[in-house]
């Protein structure tokens, strides 16, 4: 069935729901696991009544590649007590859900499993949906985890 499975994740409660899914799969299928953490390229600034805040590059940079280590250990840790093989890499873009596709894509995945946070009408129009983008734009068969 499948032989190679992506599972995307920023760290949150849905991708660890995720990622135990894609490592159960895997197991079933006998499927290598691949993690991916997409680390944005550079920090945005927050405004407020005339005042710009925002992150040191340097520090913005360790900050998010800390997250990553720490999302990405999950998929470690899932699939080395479930037996199945399993790498991790992070990617720097703009646009996860580019680097999402891109990776599956670069990796030869079959099967891309990513969570959904369910946002719908205005807060999924001013957050966006990155799984909503894969959908719409993968190739590779996406299963939505919610």
């Amino acid at each position: 069935m499948y032989k190679h499975i992506l599972v995307p994740t920023d760290g949150s409660t849905l991708s660890v729901k995720a990622i135990k899914i894609a490592t159960r799969l895997a197991r079933t299928c006998g499927a290598k696991l691949t993690g991916l953490s997409v680390i944005p390229p550079n920090p945005m600034p927050i405004y407020a009544e005339s005042m710009t805040y925002g992150v040191a590059p340097r520090n913005f940079k360790e900050m998010w590649q800390k997250q990553a280590k720490k999302a990405l250990a999950v998929v470690k840790i899932e699939s080395e007590t479930s037996g199945v093989q399993a790498s991790t890499i992070s990617l720097t873009a703009d646009q996860p859900w580019r680097a999402i596709i891109s990776a599956a894509r670069s990796k030869r995945c079959d099967l891309i499993v990513m969570a959904s946070h369910g946002r719908r009408g205005l807060s999924a129009l001013l957050l966006g949906s990155e799984t909503a983008k894969v959908l719409t734009h993968s190739k590779v068969p996406v299963l939505v985890c919610r």
